[in-house]
């Protein structure tokens, strides 16, 4: 008797590839699907766009402290608050004038290089989380792949700049103006800088765009690993925990 035939074996479909992103795509899916964009950090791990959007959007806001509120100003402000403020107001009126010019024209250099500087602090940034996701977690992902996620999940940070921006250009007080906590998205901005420092800084930690950043950088580090999305965010908020504590412990000092 004859053998029944037997069918040939079909393997079953495999999923559709999801479609490439744009670069336009990713930056509007960090904000409304975050999980696109990250996913497709392992086909293109590009971060040219979020660095030179965030770019952008820093020299606007760089360029409108320039011109409403003035890098002398600025240091005015920050001796003020500063341990040094008593031993500055001693000095003769000539001395304090050569210093304020001295210290403006550092911050003002050092203001319109923030694109090469957020290259370098984004690259420890990176640096810090991809050591701790690959040999504290196993995940196993590459550095090229970190260094993209911090960049798109930092793309919050536009909307800072947005925010201080428009706040100059409404009339704020000069002598007021806190280059480091410009925009109301923390409870420090409320609070007196120059009283609890080390409370202070903790609290300017409380940023609701920051908060949003960490959020999105586990969601990256989730989506490229096999780490789940929870511990990959308490990863990047313990980390960021651990870098307040130290800015606060050395401010109340």
């Amino acid at each position: 008797m004859a053998a029944a035939p037997v069918p040939p074996y079909a393997a079953p479909a495999l999923p559709p590839e999801p479609a490439p992103l744009s670069e336009g795509a990713r930056i509007v899916n960090t904000f409304i699907a975050p999980s696109k964009t990250f996913t497709d950090l392992r086909r293109n791990a590009s971060w040219w766009g979020p660095w030179l959007l965030i770019s952008i959007f820093a020299l606007i806001f760089i360029y409108s402290m320039d011109r409403q509120i003035g890098f002398e100003q600025i240091s005015r402000n920050e001796i003020a608050k500063s341990p040094r403020a008593d031993q500055f107001d001693k000095l003769p009126a000539d001395q304090q004038q050569q210093r304020i010019q001295v210290a403006g024209k550092f911050v003002r250099y050092l203001s319109y290089g923030i694109p090469a500087t957020i290259l370098f602090y984004f690259a420890i940034t990176a640096l810090v989380l991809w050591a701790s996701f690959n040999f504290g977690a196993g995940a196993k992902l590459s550095y090229k792949i970190a260094y993209a996620i911090v960049f798109y999940a930092s793309l919050p940070i536009i909307i800072s700049s947005i925010l201080g921006t428009i706040s100059m250009f409404s009339g704020i007080n000069p002598e007021g103006f806190n280059v480091n906590n410009p925009v109301a998205t923390n409870p420090a901005y409320f609070m007196d800088a120059t009283q609890n420092k080390f409370l202070y800084v903790m609290a300017s930690g409380l940023d609701v765009l920051i908060i949003w950043s960490i959020v999105l950088m586990g969601i990256g580090f989730s989506c490229n690993s096999k780490v789940k999305r929870g511990t990959a965010i308490a990863i990047v908020a313990g980390w960021y925990v651990f870098w307040k504590l130290g800015l606060a412990a050395l401010a109340a000092r």
